[in-house]
């Protein structure tokens, strides 16, 4: 018994040891918002060797903070694992990552695409290429993400989304879309022009890298099923999960292993 427990907190402080990323919060000045948006940056262990890195840019989802994939996701030991730089952004209680029609004030597209990509490159060492970026996010973030590299496929080249929104006219009375879109009655454009499942023309065979995967059990499935099955009718290659599942932490927590695994193995690799 004595011996089994002295190994277990061997292994323990092993892991702790091995696991040295390092992670900081940095105001970032968006100035189409006219604001410092609060961001949390994770560098792996290597960093310190002098080397330049990918970077994965995560974005969280309704309700949430840029803290909230660090304390619950315990994204710094991927960050280790995989040898990227990960960027997770304050998106705000309920921007859905658009540059709002409705309120000019909300223009986080604009901050994440160009602002953000900016002052990482910036000040980090990264590898300033589309092939080493990628964006991914849970639930609003999910949105967000696929959003956002679908219309910037000259920024990022790999773009996933765990539980994602990638649909939004189904829910037009949640999560307050309606305050950065305007009611689908009134404004019915907005929210055609800016759900993810209306902008796969804008993509072409192997034009981005896409993951993306559901619970079977969160309300977001149906929306995501339909959009691989768009995604399989107009030929785009990605990778499409479903595995039991809710819209929680711990589905999340899974998920975001593979989504990791996938852009280092299929742009990051060869960089």
């Amino acid at each position: 018994m004595r011996k089994a427990l002295l190994s277990a907190i061997s292994a323990f402080v092993f892991c702790i040891v091995t696991s040295a990323f390092s992670q900081t919060e940095v105001m970032v000045r968006s100035e189409s918002m006219n604001k410092d948006v609060p961001v949390t940056v994770i560098t792996p262990d290597s960093y310190s060797e002098g080397l330049s890195f990918p970077v994965v840019y995560l974005l969280h989802g309704f309700s949430d903070d840029h803290r909230k994939w660090a304390a619950d996701g315990h994204v710094g030991r991927l960050s280790d694992q995989h040898d990227v730089i990960v960027v997770m952004p304050d998106g705000g209680y309920s921007s859905w990552y658009f540059d709002s029609p409705v309120m000019p004030e909300y223009k986080y597209e604009t901050f994440v695409s160009e602002e953000l990509i900016s002052y990482i490159d910036g000040n980090y060492r990264t590898i300033p290429d589309r092939k080493a970026r990628a964006v991914t996010g849970n639930s609003m973030g999910g949105h967000g993400a696929l959003y956002l590299a679908i219309r910037h496929q000259d920024i990022f080249g790999s773009a996933g989304a765990m539980s994602g929104g990638v649909d939004i006219r189904p829910f037009p009375k949640n999560w307050h879309i309606s305050k950065r879109l305007g009611t689908i009655e009134e404004h019915p454009e907005y929210w055609e022009e800016n759900t993810v499942i209306n902008m796969t023309h804008l993509l072409s065979p192997g034009s981005l890298n896409i993951i993306f995967d559901c619970g079977t059990d969160d309300f977001f499935y149906e929306v995501n099923c339909n959009l691989h099955k768009k995604l399989l009718q107009e030929k785009i290659p990605h990778d499409f999960t479903s595995r039991p599942g809710r819209h929680n932490w711990p589905y999340w927590f899974n998920s975001i292993k593979f989504q990791f695994l996938f852009f280092c193995e299929t742009a990051f690799s060869s960089l």
